[in-house]
């Protein structure tokens, strides 16, 4: 089993940046791709950004350009930089992990409120 814990999430004015982190833990050498979700209030969770095993990256539209994902494998330790935050991007946000057994991990999400 695979075990994910963010951080990383806070209050910022709108134009501002925050980093997201997801520490995984577990069964390290199955996890494949690895992103990004959040959920707003009243909203549907949606994908944000994510990443493969080998570092190929995907971003949603709304965020592509502002926000960075990328992970160190040898700290076993996931990133989003959110750069130009924007009161939209108010959200619960959820670090993800996908097993090569195509078993998904969810973490336990960090708040992120943008300020306007």
């Amino acid at each position: 089993q695979v075990q994910l814990v963010e951080s990383g999430g806070g209050l910022v004015q709108a134009g501002g940046s925050l980093r997201l982190s997801c520490a995984a833990s577990g069964s390290i050498s199955s996890i494949n791709t690895m992103g990004w979700y959040r959920q707003a209030p009243g909203k549907q969770r949606e994908l944000v950004a994510g990443i493969t095993r080998g570092g190929s990256t995907n971003y949603a539209d709304s965020v592509l350009g502002r926000f960075t994902i990328s992970r160190d494998n040898a700290k076993n330790t996931l990133y989003l930089q959110m750069n130009s935050l924007k009161p939209e991007d108010t959200a619960v946000y959820y670090c993800v992990a996908d097993s090569i057994f195509r078993v998904r991990t969810w973490g336990q999400g960090t708040q992120v409120t943008v300020s306007s």
